[in-house]
């Protein structure tokens, strides 16, 4: 299968189709949630405090659900006009359930309920995110230290490809870390998960970052994994914080709630593939054993030489 950073813009790609069956299926949801999981926990954000989070490329609203969970505040942009308003029927049918389960509950206690009005109300309100629809390669339009942290999932990897002649991926790198460095506040970090094709593109995205003046670098889970495997590029403001740039997950993290390798894909890993031959070429103990088999049924086979199953030449 191919990129579909290789299929044109992003725009285009996740069109209305692609982002009902992207919003609907079981497995990209629990691995949206893992990673970005993962991502906060990457933040170093303050324990029981609200903070204001942007999500760029936010998409139908996955990783902006976490953090509404986690009881952060957050602003979701994104190229696609189709994902974005999928993100706006999830955060209103979220917020339709709650309302409905904040009256069911009134109707069941009835007037004996001794609950004070403001805990009826805190249970009976909206989502906490709010959407807006913006190409990150142009930069972000947001006033400068506005935000206490920021969090990209599966979108910084679009930056690195053109979809005309006038695009140029690192042009467009360095002035979506321009940006993101001027709006987020001194104290704050940025956890952009992304999915390199190559080394190469790794290096040119951690190379744009610290060139405008960003510190850390990129944090490696499970990289002895093809499937597992995820790339974290955890920045901030202070460029000290290259020495206290955490750890990568590893298959030994069995204890901690991240995004792991199933048993299946552990045990798929740890077999030793066998080596195939190509397609239409037979090997000799092949054919000595298809001739044996065909000797057992009666058939008349030609007997066995040092011909037997070398290759011809060429045609004259």
């Amino acid at each position: 299968m191919s990129r579909p950073e290789l299929t044109g813009h992003a725009s285009l790609f996740y069109n209305e189709k692609e982002a009902r069956k992207y919003n609907s299926s079981s497995r990209m949801i629990n691995v949206q949630r893992e990673i970005t999981l993962r991502a906060i926990e990457l933040l170093l954000l303050p324990p029981d405090q609200k903070s204001l989070v942007l999500d760029v490329g936010c998409g139908s609203g996955l990783s902006g659900q976490v953090l509404e969970e986690k009881g952060h505040v957050w602003v979701g942009c994104d190229v696609s006009r189709d994902m974005l308003q999928v993100a706006h029927e999830r955060m209103e049918d979220t917020f339709q359930m709650d309302s409905d389960d904040a009256q069911h509950s009134k109707m069941k206690v009835g007037d004996d309920s001794d609950s004070d009005d403001g805990d009826e109300n805190e249970e009976d309100k909206p989502s906490t995110g709010d959407l807006m629809q913006h190409d990150m390669g142009t930069g972000l339009p947001f006033r400068p230290a506005t935000f206490d942290a920021c969090i990209s999932i599966s979108a910084l990897q679009w930056l690195c490809y053109s979809n005309s002649a006038a695009q140029n991926p690192k042009r467009r790198l360095l002035r979506f870390f321009s940006s993101l460095y001027s709006i987020l506040k001194k104290s704050a970090r940025a956890v952009l998960q992304f999915y390199p094709e190559t080394a190469e593109q790794a290096v040119l995205i951690s190379e744009c970052a610290t060139a405008v003046g960003f510190g850390g670098g990129i944090v490696v889970d499970y990289p002895n994994s093809a499937k597992a495997k995820k790339h974290y590029l955890v920045l901030s403001c202070d460029r000290t914080s290259r020495k206290q740039l955490p750890q990568g997950l590893t298959e030994e993290d069995e204890q901690a709630g991240h995004v792991r390798v199933s048993k299946h894909q552990q045990q798929q890993g740890n077999k030793i593939k066998p080596i195939r031959k190509k397609k239409g070429i037979k090997t000799k103990e092949w054919i000595i054993h298809k001739k044996e088999s065909q000797r057992k049924k009666g058939k008349n086979v030609r007997p066995d030489s040092k011909y037997t199953a070398r290759r011809r030449p060429g045609k004259f």
